[in-house]
């Protein structure tokens, strides 16, 4: 019975297998405008991506390495990113030439054609004008397999460069023998310490013929400046195999992994399994259509979700942790490549329908990293943690793969881990814990943070209640109401707190450093977590439909910072990048079904083609790729962590899921409904929770300016109609105005620099403390600026510089003035002569920000505004190519002397250098507070 039921499971696999949906698989999809993906051959989730790179340097439309509007080639290295928004990877390029080699990527790359190219699931092929080769590649998990064939005979080069994108910080190849190599590559790019290991296996012996390295023994060449040319002759036609196996671990990991998957020298029989494997995966979701385009985009799109998260491990197991070390993964395969502020939303839900065992794998890799490294991963990269992008949402994988009952993982391990990366005091945690949320004085793109957070929290407070730890639900579901701390109720929208209040002035459209690259009308709407509670601070589901009809009618200009992610504008609606995904979703939850049908219709229709440049922005690790597959499933994910899917109408004549206990489903445009909302996770049982106390919003506290030269009012405002409000106020000569809390009744005046606090208070339960600093000018002068500020970086506005508040290390706070292409110039005028002995003015440098100081201040003083006479020049004494942030003070001494005017310039360091990752764009001067003695 035992082979019997062997016999029938085989059967069935062939059956799947025996479907070709290899066939729709258009890797040249995403390749061109902002997609960032890649043609080259990969299987799915497999550690080798070797593909052809186009650039050689990290551009934006070059994260890949490959851009379809490209003509020429480089090389073919193996590993690549999908869709990303930095660059990275690229490693261990090869490339085949003719003739006299050289190690000059000028010489040795080659132009090509797109009519001599073709890519499809595991194999990428192309013809090399320059030098009469036809190149093929093909894959397993772990080895790359490139085929040349030399269309000339003559002499042969196989060119290995190790200086390839990334920065080389330690390179080492060993020559093992005739046909075989090994190579070690540490570099520094996105992930700044990046281990790779390769095994390299030729068909036919070959000899150095050119080399470049900082050291070599007769057999070992090493250094920081790595390249080397292996030769042989070539008979007109002949072909040379090459294997390369990687591993992130070491010399003999290589080893096994090219024993485990590189014996055999069959290109083809490789391509062909490669292409099962594809197919076996791809045979999870079966779409029937008459339209060969729409079967392209959605198999297309199954595939991008399949090329990462990445094997990250030998066949032995082993693995480098977050720690640098080497450990062994027992009983799960251990992964690399998480992207996870976007693939949290809909990419990993997707995951827990089709793929329970790469979401259980996902979560141990989580977990040994949180165990290895301290923290849960945010955005993972080659066992670094890049902290790139905002929220711990891992905490939403943990959550959702716990509320579907997925099992293979450690419950309690998972959830130590994801309540400590809520309790850490980083990135604006620490004030989003005290103050219920982040201001700008806290920390760069505070709303985004707070409202992330937010929705973080609710996950644990999920698994909390799985787990039946009750007060931690309590508290937890407490903290992920802090939405309700920057809902203005007055607007609608999601706003910047700053000093206690609303940023001023407000724009919606406007793309600013508050947000985490979105604005106010596509961050409004990420409640996920509380939608029925948001849908109620509008006032009921008629004026929330109002306010979703605003953001699709809206003017599709965004003002302010220009955001190269914000692209697939529908109104202010960006399909193009990750924060307006479920937006279209949220008409089911206002009784208008038809709305969201008719807007995930749209997108399906126009945002996704069967050409390269198909994707309306980057692909983001599978991301945009899960929306296209699950919305033309006909569902949809709002809340990760919650069983229950958001319906549509379904996108084909018919879906059929094929799970991976051997069941399976069939969706059609005549489902219910019902049916559609627990598809997969039909028998999964709810967890009653319980009650827990609603969050009671901070108040506003508001004057004309936080900073004043005559007496101002001040006022404080509940964001609940309802609340009862108490205020205390400390003015600066430490007087206590009032000693104590006292309940609110009337706007009050005050003269002198003051701190207020107050808190509202509803049925006993008390919002967190707000406190505001209202500062009298130290000074009356009166400023003019000769240069023009960049309007994101305006430190509170024209008398930002002479106001007394100062910057400090972050620029995105809001407290300094950049100027960008151009020197700083102002004049301060001190109202009367004064005898001055010393001037001193402030400026940062953020060399990653494109920020370096001055290359020079200069002081000029006048007595009628009109003569200036040069009093100082102060030269710049910091290394621009220190990329610490640093905060430096240009300050001149002088002869006591009579002056009224005071004139600054501060020299622009001008076009950034070849060392800068910026090369060739302008660089800032960012100047914060003007003083004189």
């Amino acid at each position: 019975m035992k082979k019997l039921s062997s016999l029938l499971f085989l059967l069935a696999s062939l059956s799947i297998n025996a479907q070709n949906f290899v066939q729709y698989v258009n890797p040249f999809i995403g390749t061109g405008g902002h997609g960032h993906t890649f043609p080259g051959s990969t299987v799915p989730f497999g550690m080798v991506q070797l593909s052809p790179d186009t650039r050689i340097d990290g551009s934006w439309d070059g994260c890949s390495g490959y851009h379809y509007s490209d003509k020429i080639i480089y090389g073919f290295s193996h590993t690549h990113l999908n869709g990303t928004g930095v660059s990275d990877y690229g490693d261990i390029l090869l490339m085949p030439t003719m003739g006299t080699p050289s190690l000059d990527f000028k010489e040795y790359s080659s132009e090509f054609s797109h009519q001599n190219e073709k890519a499809s699931a595991g194999f990428y092929e192309v013809k090399l004008d320059k030098f009469d080769i036809d190149v093929r590649l093909t894959s397993t998990k772990r080895v790359g397999y490139h085929e040349y064939t030399f269309n000339k005979e003559g002499n042969a080069n196989i060119i290995l460069d190790l200086n390839h994108r990334d920065k080389l910080l330690e390179g080492e190849i060993r020559i093992i023998d005739s046909k075989t190599i090994e190579v070690f590559r540490r570099s520094e790019a996105w992930a700044t310490n990046q281990y790779i290991f390769a095994r390299v296996e030729f068909s036919k012996p070959m000899k150095i013929s050119a080399s470049k390295k900082d050291q070599s023994t007769l057999s070992t060449f090493s250094g920081q400046n790595l390249a080397l040319a292996f030769s042989t002759s070539v008979k007109k036609g002949e072909k040379i195999l090459i294997k390369v196996a990687l591993s992130p671990t070491s010399y003999e990991g290589a080893e096994k992994n090219m024993l485990a998957e590189g014996k055999s020298s069959d290109f083809d029989f490789v391509k062909k399994n490669a292409e099962n494997d594809w197919n076996k995966e791809l045979s999870k979701i079966e779409v029937s259509s008459d339209d060969q385009d729409k079967l392209s985009v959605f198999y297309t799109a199954l595939y991008h979700t399949m090329m990462q998260p990445n094997l990250a491990m030998d066949t032995d197991g082993k693995y480098r942790g977050r720690d640098n070390k080497i450990h062994t993964a027992e009983g799960f395969d251990y992964y690399s490549v998480f992207s996870l502020w976007d693939t949290f939303r809909v990419y990993h839900p997707l995951m827990t329908l089709i793929d329970k065992k790469s979401t259980s794998d996902f979560i141990n890799t989580f977990i040994k990293q949180f165990e290895e490294g301290g923290r849960l991963p945010v955005w993972e990269l080659a066992s670094n943690e890049t902290f790139c992008m905002i929220g711990y949402h891992s905490v939403s994988v943990i959550a959702d793969a716990m509320a579907k009952n997925i099992k293979g993982f450690d419950y309690e391990k998972a959830y130590e881990a994801a309540k400590k990366s809520a309790m850490e005091d980083h990135f604006g945690l620490n004030a989003y814990k005290q103050n219920g949320y982040i201001s700008v004085e806290d920390e760069h793109e505070s709303v985004s943070k707070t409202l992330e957070y937010a929705y973080d929290d609710w996950c644990i407070a999920q698994m909390a209640l799985i787990l039946n730890k009750k007060e931690d639900y309590a508290y937890f579901m407490k903290r992920s109401q802090s939405w309700k701390n920057l809902y203005n109720p007055e607007t609608g929208f999601m706003q910047t707190r700053k000093n206690g209040s609303w940023l001023q002035p407000f724009e919606p459209r406007e793309v600013n450093n508050n947000f985490t690259e979105g604005n106010s009308w596509q961050y409004s709407f990420f409640v996920p977590q509380d939608i029925e509670g948001l849908i109620n601070f509008h006032g009921g589901k008629q004026k929330f439909e109002k306010f979703l009809d605003g953001l699709f009618s809206a003017d599709e200009k965004t003002t302010g910072r220009e955001q190269v992610d914000i692209t697939g504008l529908m109104g202010q609606y960006a399909h193009g990048n990750e924060p307006s995904h479920h937006i279209a979703y949220l008409y089911n939850k206002v009784g208008k079904p038809e709305k969201t049908v008719e807007k995930v219709k749209f997108i399906l229709d126009n945002f996704y083609k069967n050409s390269p440049d198909g994707l309306i922005g980057n692909e983001d690790c599978g991301q945009m790729s899960a929306w296209f597959v699950l919305s033309s499933m006909g569902i949809y994910p709002v809340t990760p962590g919650e069983v229950g899917w958001e319906t549509t109408t379904p996108y084909f004549e018919k879906v059929k899921i094929n799970f991976e206990d051997g069941t399976s489903k069939i969706i059609t445009p005549n489902t219910p409904k019902s049916e559609l909302k627990n598809v997969g996770f039909e028998n999964i049982k709810k967890v009653e929770p319980p009650k827990f106390i609603d969050l009671v919003a901070v108040p506003v506290i508001e004057s004309s300016s936080p900073v004043f030269d005559k007496a101002i009012t001040v006022k404080i405002k509940a964001l609940n109609k309802n609340d009862q409000l108490f205020y205390m106020t400390l003015d600066e000569d430490d007087a206590n105005v009032r000693k104590r809390f006292i309940p609110y009744k009337k706007p009050f005046r005050i003269s002198k620099t003051t701190t207020v606090s107050a808190y509202a208070e509803n049925k006993g339960e008390k919002s967190a403390v707000v406190t505001a600093i209202f500062n009298r000018k130290p000074n009356n002068w009166s400023i003019e600026t000769k240069s023009k500020y960049t309007q994101q970086y305006d430190a509170g506005g024209k008398e930002g510089l002479i106001d007394g508040i100062f910057g400090d290390e972050n620029c995105r706070k809001g407290n300094w003035q950049g100027y960008q292409a151009q020197d700083f110039e102002a004049v301060i005028d001190l109202k009367t002569q004064r005898n001055i002995k010393e001037i001193s003015s402030r400026y940062l440098q953020d060399s990653r920000s494109w920020i370096l100081m001055p290359v020079q201040v200069e002081y000029y003083l006048s007595s009628d505004n009109k003569v200036f006479f040069k009093i100082a020049t102060v030269q710049n004494m910091l290394d621009p190519k220190i990329t610490e942030n640093t905060v430096r003070e240009f300050k001149a001494e002088i002869l006591p002397t009579e002056a009224r005017y005071l004139k600054i310039v501060a020299k622009n360091f001008g076009k950034l250098p070849e060392w800068h990752q910026g090369y060739g764009d302008d660089a800032y001067i960012f100047v914060d507070e003007i003083m004189v003695k």
